[in-house]
């Protein structure tokens, strides 16, 4: 084993946008979270799935951000973009809970991202990646 390692500077976040988003998962995530009822979880249980909305959270912003940045600046839908990005910020930088309210907050926070990411794709014609990966998979906006 060597005793170098190596720093990675990646301002525009192009390393993360080769990444496609694990979709599909998160969005069924979702929907189990907020069919929750009555949940009967420890709460580092509810702690754990926060943790992992939030985690997801944070990829979709970036790739709305990302889209919404695309847009000229006299577009309102990039503007709309920014404040769901902001109330976005809010909700994330809150202390998680090691409650079933949280993971909704969360749950729904997601699916509010993803709704924001699927119409800036619609306007722009093609999913969030970088400028120079348009070419690469990205399972971003594929069909639920």
């Amino acid at each position: 084993m060597s005793d170098t390692h190596v720093v990675l500077h990646d301002p525009q976040g192009l390393i993360e946008a080769e990444l496609p988003l694990d979709r599909a998962p998160h969005e069924a995530l979702v929907t189990a979270v907020l069919a929750w009822k009555n949940p009967d979880l420890a709460p580092r249980d509810y702690e754990q799935i926060a943790l992992q909305l939030t985690g997801h959270a944070r990829a979709v912003a970036t790739d709305v951000r990302r889209l919404a940045g695309a847009l000229p600046k006299s577009d309102g839908r990039g503007a709309f973009a920014e404040v769901v990005l902001r109330e976005a910020d809010g909700h994330l930088s809150a202390p998680l809970r090691g409650t079933a309210r949280c993971v909704q907050n969360r749950a729904r926070l997601v699916r509010a991202l993803y709704t924001r990411l699927d119409r800036l794709e619609a306007v722009l014609g093609h999913p969030a990646t970088a400028p120079g990966t348009e070419n690469r998979p990205n399972t971003a906006g594929q069909a639920r």
